[in-house]
């Protein structure tokens, strides 16, 4: 039996002395690669923080303490501390742990997270509300510097005052994001860790000193004494020190005695301060340490070869062809992405188009204003993102694209339900809040073929547009779909019950088998919409107009909807709509066939309900 099967709470690392720390690290990243090998999951971004995680756990009390951690992806080490070592081998299961903090997971995950720049601002609202209750413990951020691409990173560090006590900020600096950090923050954070001899030096020192106790103190003061006065003489404070922060670092994130050396004089000060720690991404697994952009989020894999699944062609990629494509024939064409131009499948393009292909950094509100600005000037932006991360952007969707009628493309990526991240990475959010902004129009296609038709429309649309397509492949069936503008019909007949579904997206062919399951006593005509706004009210209500059962199937929430809106338009005229969508109340995770069994939006149950319903 090895340690880490003796850890059930964060206390119990404290018995353990340095050589068993050693060991109790390398079976943690054992224990992460095996889990994540058949599960999948984030690996490089968790192997890279093991030391660090020790530290903070031994250096501070939890859950009395509280550490936040931005974006939430780098928490395993974390997890397996702190007594979910059990349902561990659940992540990325239906209703198993999840990838991420989880409030109603643990009293030991302080805050959730699972996008990027929220540590600093919950960890200072964190400390200033134990200060108002007379509480001495302390608030942790552990943040990413591909974080410090992010505008909320600087709101927050802006709003920390001397007057705010135990607030620590750790700087997990692994020069990565997702995609390679870009910026002048991420070449300014390199600046303080290019020399390897000069931190090896300082870390050597540093530790030195603070064993040595008493008289490594002295030593200590009169060394930083020296320092300052040369730093005061011949260079400017760094950016946090002009904050009025108190920086410790560049610290060797993988030298887990001198973190919590470090870690134990910053908790002395009680000021806020930054703690700047140098990790490797992928640490001890040499697969990820070579491909960390990779193994950053990866499905199933190999753990002795590091060979992962092969690539398939899915909807992002088929975006990046086609834009392409387009940008190839008009040079008007722009694309930007916020640190995902690989996930959004934007790598051919970036090669074609080096010019004119932009990434910002984590950094979405900036990205679609940008995008509005290039718009301002002629250009035909378009900006690639993940559903669930587009929900940053609100106000600038409104206020900087809409309202100015600026023709600014969405290329809205894993729209709908998505497998293995749970309720913070679902796209079911977009098709309801868009359908409210003025001046919009949002395609929805069903396959690659549709993709490409709609995303050349809204580029040549000189419009607000928005084309949302699925995670995965497309399904190709035989359908008999009669192709319209912008929505098609299927009749199935064969009864004498008259049904009518209107739906749109990926569940278009689930929806299809099951009307074939109907149609052997029902009259069952299928309405696809290609475009989900504006909706075609009167074309729909005439080609519904005959039927008595008329249902929308929705893989979005259901609050203000496309369904919630076609039922509020039919009821003008006294006619039911039955809305089969999504309770954004649930809490769920699971594979995209277990996440479409939940929801009732597998064939065999769209069919069950329709009958139960027309009895």
């Amino acid at each position: 039996m090895g340690y880490l099967e003796n850890i059930n709470n964060p206390s119990d690392l404290k018995k353990l002395n340095n050589e068993q720390l050693d060991v109790l690290a390398k079976e943690i990243r054992e224990r992460i690669i095996d889990t994540v090998s058949e599960n999948g999951g984030h690996l490089a971004s968790n192997l890279g923080v093991v030391e660090l995680t020790l530290a903070l756990h031994r250096v501070f009390d939890l859950p009395s303490d509280s550490i936040i951690f931005d974006v939430g992806h780098q928490c395993y080490t974390h997890k397996l501390l702190t007594g979910r070592q059990n349902i561990f081998p659940t992540l990325r299961k239906q209703n198993g742990m999840s990838g991420f903090t989880n409030r109603f997971e643990s009293k030991y995950d302080a805050f959730g997270a699972g996008h990027s720049g929220t540590s600093i601002s919950a960890a200072l609202g964190i400390a200033c509300a134990n200060k108002l209750k007379g509480n001495n413990a302390y608030s942790i951020a552990v943040v990413g510097d591909g974080s410090f691409t992010n505008g909320m990173i600087y709101e927050a560090l802006n709003n920390c005052s001397g007057d705010t006590p135990n607030l620590i900020v750790v700087l997990n600096d692994n020069e990565m994001s997702i995609s390679k950090n870009v910026g002048a923050m991420s070449s300014y954070l390199s600046s303080f860790s290019n020399s390897k001899a000069y931190i090896n030096f300082k870390n050597k020192t540093y530790a030195f000193c603070l064993k040595t106790k008493s008289f490594g103190t002295v030593i200590l003061g009169v060394g930083r004494f020296i320092k300052n006065v040369v730093k005061k003489l011949l260079m400017n404070k760094n950016y946090f020190e002009c904050l009025g922060l108190k920086y410790y670092g560049p610290i060797d994130g993988h030298d887990e005695e001198l973190l919590e050396l470090v870690l134990e004089q910053a908790k002395k000060r009680k000021r806020p301060c930054v703690v700047h720690v140098v990790t490797k991404k992928g640490k001890g697994y040499k697969f990820a340490e070579e491909r960390a952009d990779i193994f950053h989020s990866v499905g199933q894999f190999d753990k002795n070869s590091g060979e992962t699944s092969p690539a398939k062609y899915d909807y992002s990629a088929a975006f990046g062809d086609c834009l392409t494509e387009i940008a190839d024939k008009d040079n008007r064409v722009v694309a930007i992405t916020a640190a995902m131009g690989n996930g959004t499948g934007l790598t051919r393009f970036e090669e074609k188009h080096s010019e004119r292909f932009f990434d910002v950094g984590i950094a979405e509100e900036h990205a679609l204003t940008f995008a509005a600005g290039l718009a301002a000037m002629g250009k035909k932006a378009v900006f690639a993102v993940y559903s669930s991360f587009l929900q940053r952007c609100y106000d600038q969707i409104i206020h900087d694209v809409a309202i100015q009628k600026l023709p600014v493309v969405l290329a809205i990526d894993r729209a709908g339900l998505v497998s293995g991240d749970g309720m913070t990475h679902q796209g079911i959010y977009d098709s309801s809040f868009l359908m409210g902004i003025p001046n919009f129009e949002v395609y929805a296609p069903e396959n690659y073929a549709e993709l490409k038709e709609t995303l050349k429309k809204a580029v040549d649309s000189d419009k607000p547009c928005a084309v949302r397509y699925p995670k995965g492949c497309e399904t190709l069936y035989d359908s008999c779909f009669e192709n319209q503008d912008d929505y098609c019909v299927a009749d199935l007949v064969n009864g004498e019950k008259n049904v009518v579904i209107i739906t749109y997206g990926k569940v278009t062919y689930n929806v299809y088998e099951a009307a074939k399951k109907l149609s052997d006593s029902c009259n069952v005509r299928i309405i696809k919409l290609k475009k989900i706004k504006p909706i075609p009210y009167e074309c729909i209500y005439d080609l519904c107009s005959a039927y008595e059962n008329i249902f929308v199937i929705e893989e979005g929430i259901r609050s203000g909807g496309v369904g919630e809106n076609i039922a509020s338009y039919f009821n003008k005229y006294k006619k039911e709509v039955f809305v089969h969508a999504i309770n954004a109340e649930e809490s769920f995770s699971g594979n995209a066939d277990e996440l479409y069994d939940y929801f009732g939006f597998t064939a065999e149950k769209i069919s069950k309900m329709i009958s139960e319903k027309i009895k």
